[in-house]
């Protein structure tokens, strides 16, 4: 159907594009055109310009659905989202001008997904297995939370000290999806992100990779953004 927006699907820290498989295989039966490319999570800089990359190839309105760093990555779009019409957020961060992940993360105890992060020589960091499985993916069944270990992409520290500029939320429509049983980032921060930025917001009971153990709900949201940019 060529009236639908296109979707573009951001992955955040220690993920790669296949962790959107489920939600990917339902939007394309649902008739939409759905990008989910890999993002080199060396800086900040370089995630926005593939982001950017990928957004000039699309001929028509565009959707942009961010997971958790991933959100950081797509707020980073500014005044500047080529095709954007909407923002959609799982369980991610949307900072305000000025924040910085870091910041935030040091402001309270390491959630216990990251409390053991694994930095290498190179400056980046990696999820220990047992933290991979039992706190950030912990209600996935873990044969297959073992396999998004096994693909993780490690993170460079730097990009939890890049300092939002003017986040794109401020001029475009915002939806949010809010992990309830989140061990990452802590559901009550999802909510204020949620809150600040106006986001019409639902609530999941799922741990910090909806899109993969519910992945009907981030459809069902990602529907949602659609209809609301469409009316």
């Amino acid at each position: 159907m060529t009236d639908l927006p296109h979707i573009v699907l951001v992955h955040g820290a220690w993920a790669d594009g296949s962790c959107w498989s489920s939600v990917i295989s339902r939007l394309h039966g649902l008739g939409y055109g759905v990008t989910a490319p890999q993002f080199p999570e060396t800086s900040l800089d370089a995630d926005v310009a593939r982001l950017r990359q990928v957004l000039n190839r699309q001929s028509g309105p565009t959707i942009v659905v961010g997971h958790s760093y991933g959100g950081q990555i797509i707020t980073a779009l500014g005044q500047d989202a080529p095709n954007v019409v909407g923002l959609v957020y799982i369980a991610a961060f949307g900072l305000d001008e000025g924040e910085s992940i870091g910041a935030l993360v040091e402001g309270g105890p390491p959630s216990p997904a990251l409390a053991h992060l694994d930095v290498d020589t190179l400056g980046f960091a990696w999820l220990p297995e047992d933290d991979f499985v039992g706190h950030f993916a912990s209600d996935v069944d873990p044969a297959q939370a073992k396999v998004m270990f096994a693909v993780q992409q490690a993170t460079s520290l730097s990009v939890f000290g890049d300092v939002m500029g003017h986040p794109a939320w401020k001029d475009l429509p915002s939806w949010y999806l809010v992990a309830t049983n989140d061990e990452a980032i802590p559901p009550d921060a999802e909510r204020q992100f949620a809150a600040r930025m106006g986001a019409t917001t639902v609530e999941v009971a799922s741990s910090h990779v909806p899109m993969v153990s519910q992945p009907d709900e981030v459809v069902a949201l990602i529907e949602a953004a659609v209809a609301g940019v469409g009316s």
